[in-house]
């Protein structure tokens, strides 16, 4: 029966302590504070573009030894073996053709007679 209680405790603590958060207001930032989140969403962007490149050449650099070694072992590799992943076509389809939207919003209304 003491292990249930402290089972309800918990349940009951976790409900107010989430509901406690929810209800707590939304802060509002200042223009400078605005101005260093831009700035290190700036830096986080270059650290990423930099780590990809890095990782590029690392990848590059791998290839290149295991190629090396291969050939040193009297084997032939290829590198078609690897195929890369085929681009994603999300981009094109995730932009409707603007002319299938032109005629509808330049469709005239009827004219009245009088």
């Amino acid at each position: 029966m003491k292990r249930l209680n402290h089972w309800i405790v918990l349940a009951l603590g976790s409900i107010f302590a989430t509901v406690a958060i929810a209800k707590l207001p939304v802060p509002v930032l200042t223009d400078e504070q605005k101005a260093k989140a831009e700035e290190a969403k700036a830096k986080a962007a270059d650290a990423a573009k930099k780590a990809a490149a890095d990782e590029g050449r690392y990848q590059d650099r791998v290839a290149e030894r295991f190629f090396k070694e291969q050939r040193a072992a009297g084997k032939s590799p290829t590198p078609s073996q690897w195929v890369p992943p085929a681009p994603a076509p999300a981009a094109a389809a995730s932009a409707p053709p603007a002319a299938a939207k032109a005629p509808a919003a330049t469709a005239a209304a009827p004219a009245k007679k009088s």
